[in-house]
């Protein structure tokens, strides 16, 4: 199918803010949403046989871009052969605007993981120069607030690339999302610590990190992000104090709270709750902490973030009304669409509405097992063809 500046969708289910259109039609003109309605299309278009045409989807936090760029603990990929394969992945899962998460502090004065952060950004800045990527990608820093280099990192990088969403981060033991030392324990030490090394000495080490740069990083930063117009984020709140930390700091968006209490109150706050949507469609969080569909049940939800699954993004918006009746498939598909672009500032995306981006998804459904699972056929970027 070639790319053509006008063209008309007809015969689809419209996936609208508030309801979906069962039958419908959606003109597309220069890469904006020029016209839509019920019913027959005024003129010939090409027939969705019935599929969802749903909003592009947006993706405010992805581990994936790093696990292309590091398929192996010990390997490094080529940065622009592994930028180009994430574009493709993203663009397939029907993401049209993602924000690519670069980790900024190091754990050791090295400064590996600050460095490397740079080399992707700038294979990214590459490709983009080039016309080689599918989908718009934006800038999300993930900064690990207990190390010595993370504010340094930050503002060099920010002189050379742009920043739009920054997350405070504190993966500390004994904090947080590991407030539990065993939760910790299991997630980290198998992996990240190797040999003879003391386990004690281990955490004693990251204890003494988190005394020395935690508190400092953050003010710093918070202080930065307002200079500079950059939106932030709070990640794995766990108590009301971590919220009210949050909302002093201008936080927009909460990133995996790991309780009810956390996700409540920022909620009632205004923040918006983001959740991942692998927690949706496993039933549950991997790490023992709240669930995403309780959360839509007390109708705190508001963001879904594939996290380390770009296709799960896709597959929640359509389970998450199966397991939460008071979810409808607009509301969900919100989600992952119009509220993230909202939260992030993109008025421009987000929705099936007149003068919008025309970033756009067919879904078709098949069945599988008992029920269904939604299958992207085609993906449009700007009313370009993406994937």
């Amino acid at each position: 199918m070639p790319d053509l500046e006008q063209f008309v969708l007809c015969n689809a289910r419209l996936v609208l803010a508030d309801h979906v259109i069962d039958k419908g039609w959606i003109a597309v003109d220069k890469g904006r949403i020029a016209d839509m309605g019920e019913g027959e299309a005024p003129e010939k278009g090409l027939d969705m046989a019935g599929d969802h045409i749903l909003p592009g989807l947006v993706e405010l936090h992805t581990d994936h871009l790093e696990a292309h760029y590091s398929p192996r603990p010990s390997v490094r990929w080529h940065a622009l052969s592994a930028v180009m394969a994430y574009d493709a992945q993203i663009a397939a899962a029907g993401i049209t605007t993602v924000f690519d998460s670069i980790r900024l502090g190091s754990e050791t004065e090295e400064g590996t993981i600050s460095r490397e952060g740079t080399a992707l950004a700038g294979a990214l800045e590459e490709a983009r120069q080039h016309g080689h990527l599918r989908v718009e990608h934006r800038t999300h820093i993930r900064c690990e607030l207990a190390t010595p280099d993370v504010l340094t990192a930050f503002q060099a990088f920010r002189e050379l690339y742009p920043v739009h969403l920054a997350s405070l981060m504190d993966h500390t033991p004994g904090q947080r999302q590991f407030r539990d030392l065993d939760t910790w324990m299991n997630f980290y030490f198998p992996r990240r610590v190797r040999g003879e090394t003391d386990v004690e000495t281990y955490i004693k080490d990251k204890l003494d990190r988190h005394a020395r740069f935690a508190m400092h990083s953050r003010t710093n930063l918070v202080a930065l992000a307002r200079e500079h117009g950059i939106v932030l984020a709070s990640h794995d709140d766990a108590t009301a104090g971590h919220v009210e930390e949050a909302v002093a700091d201008g936080v927009a968006i909460a990133e995996f709270p790991t309780t009810l209490e956390a996700a409540l109150a920022s909620h009632a706050a205004g923040i918006s709750v983001m959740m991942g949507a692998p927690n949706v469609v496993r039933g549950g969080s991997h790490s023992g902490n709240i669930a995403a569909s309780d959360l839509a049940g007390e109708g705190v939800l508001d963001i879904l973030s594939s996290d380390y699954v770009p296709a799960s993004l896709l597959l929640a918006a359509f389970q998450l009304p199966e397991r939460v009746p008071s979810i409808d498939l607009a509301a969900a598909v919100r989600m992952v669409s119009d509220t993230p672009a909202r939260a992030t500032g993109l008025d421009d995306r987000g929705r099936l509405e007149q003068g919008r981006r025309a970033d756009l998804v067919r879904v078709t459904q098949v069945a599988s097992g008992a029920g269904t699972t939604p299958i992207i056929r085609r993906v449009w970027s700007e009313g370009k063809i993406a994937a």
